[in-house]
């Protein structure tokens, strides 16, 4: 400020009134002052006066790298915080670098609030987290740790899952699960649920699997051996996932297994990428916008007003039907 000051012949009191945009300065003198900044590259450091406030108007979020339904929200939570005022701050989770790691990065660079895409912490560190900085997760809820909640009704999704596969004719259904994944819990006992509703207990199987394309991958080796041994195959498979999904799909059809024509699948989340496939996935779709937006705006309210209650955002999923799942397959003769 000080070298606009000498340049545009005014004090840098004035230059400071003009990027505040406050009275005290006549048009001629603001555009002069702006002209100067202009021509020697200068741009008001607006982090350091909002600090020397006592503020940063800075939300970080945590989100883990592989997982493409993170991609989605963030997507989602840019233009929400833009909307009220706020800067976005990423920092990521990923092999070799762990949540902790990467929210104390984000409390290093005085982040207000804290937004944690699927954390995979314990309820002591999240409550022992929500009482340092206000702290929102999104997707996974631990109830016991003093933090807000924004999460889709796991059981509702899967139970439509389920509904369609059955109307289809689907009886041997396998869900593989997304070990400690956000949701998993959730959606593991929705699914057992859905067989016993439909008196399929018999038939119910949960295959150990994680939110990656490698379980998927895994999991289709797994029930191929199985055929090979004399075994049937799955009429359809609920995965933890989208990306688990993909890797099942692809590993079964490397294989000559027809998707929807032997074996249906469906996915969890309804990624951007979901619709792209050669064949467009059927999935449970998580609203990711409108889960940002609630996100981003339980974080601000609580930064603006300390003393509300504990909250939860509770979604409803929706079923989205493309080309993974069909009726089930005639017996062969």
């Amino acid at each position: 400020m000080a070298d606009v000051a000498e340049k545009a012949g005014v004090s840098r009191a004035l230059v400071s009134i003009v990027f505040r945009n406050q009275p005290g300065a006549s048009e001629e003198t603001r555009q002069r002052v702006l002209r100067v900044a202009d021509e020697i590259g200068y741009r008001p450091d607006s982090a350091a006066r909002l600090l020397a406030r006592g503020r940063s108007r800075t939300i970080g979020v945590m989100f883990t790298v592989q997982q493409t339904f993170h991609t989605d929200l963030i997507e989602g939570i840019y233009p929400e915080a833009e909307r009220l005022g706020y800067d976005v701050l990423l920092s990521a989770s990923a092999e070799g670098r762990s949540e902790e790691k990467a929210v104390e990065a984000l409390l290093g660079h005085r982040c207000e609030a804290l937004i944690l895409l699927g954390p995979d912490a314990d309820p002591g560190y999240l409550d022992a987290l929500g009482q340092r900085a206000v702290t929102v997760s999104v997707s996974r809820r631990l109830p016991r740790a003093r933090v807000d909640f924004v999460h889709s009704a796991e059981g509702k999704g899967v139970r439509q899952a389920m509904d369609h596969l059955v109307e289809l004719g689907h009886r041997r259904i396998v869900h593989i699960d997304g070990g400690r994944g956000p949701g998993s819990a959730e959606r593991r006992r929705a699914y057992r649920a859905a067989m016993r509703r439909h008196g399929l207990q018999a038939q119910e199987r949960v295959i150990p699997g994680e939110h990656t394309e490698q379980s998927g991958i895994e999991t289709g080796r797994m029930l191929l051996a199985e055929r090979d041994r004399g075994l049937p195959l799955p009429t359809a498979v609920l995965a933890g996932n989208d990306r688990c999904a993909w890797g099942l799909l692809m590993n079964l059809t490397r294989a000559g297994v027809e998707v929807p024509g032997d074996v249906s699948v469906v996915g969890y989340d309804d990624t951007h990428l979901s619709h792209l496939m050669p064949i467009g996935l059927t999935t449970v779709r998580q609203d990711a916008r409108l889960m940002a937006e609630h996100a981003v705006r339980f974080a601000v309210e609580r930064l603006e007003k300390p003393e509300l209650e504990l909250r939860e955002a509770v979604l409803d999923p929706r079923l989205v039907v493309r080309g993974t799942t069909g009726p089930v397959p005639e017996p062969t003769a």
